[in-house]
């Protein structure tokens, strides 16, 4: 009776280290509020580059939004950019001091991600004859460390 008791208590110790646990995996969620709220650009939006302050990082795989993509990322995007696009190339780079990642979703699904695109170790994706619409931008690290980046938006690259 006494083991029983036991167990019974270990298990219900146990419960929530298996529902946090479970929380902190998964894949990416474009679905969920942006972290960092939202921005409208326009083409020919200024100032060009439009930028904005990120702590990047979480416990999610971007891997698990697209294979081969690097480091972690949160659950919820960082960023959406609601975009109204013209004739130019739109691009996303990071800058920071430490190692980053970059994962995009955009308005037709296709994902993006970039380690050291835009040299050193910053990341960068151009989307060549962007669409209009929603992009959901996630900026990475490599471990569980958070590093303050910075998102670059441009159309000028």
């Amino acid at each position: 009776m006494k083991s029983t008791a036991v167990a019974a208590m270990l298990a219900m110790l146990l419960a929530p280290s298996a529902a946090l646990a479970q929380k902190s995996g998964g894949t990416p969620d474009f679905t969920l509020d942006p972290n960092y709220g939202t921005v409208n650009l326009e083409s020919g939006f200024t100032p060009d580059p439009y930028t904005h302050s990120i702590l990047a990082g979480g416990s999610i795989a971007a891997a698990g939004a697209k294979a081969g993509c690097e480091g972690s990322v949160s659950a919820a995007p960082d960023l959406q950019v609601f975009f109204e696009a013209g004739e130019l190339d739109l691009t996303f780079m990071v800058e920071a001091d430490e190692d980053t990642t970059l994962l995009i979703n955009t308005p037709n699904g296709r994902w993006y991600c970039d380690d050291d695109g835009a040299g050193g170790l910053n990341p960068k994706v151009q989307i060549t004859n962007p669409q209009s619409g929603r992009y959901d931008i996630w900026v990475g690290t490599y471990g569980d460390d958070m590093v303050q980046s910075t998102l670059k938006v441009s159309e000028l690259d």
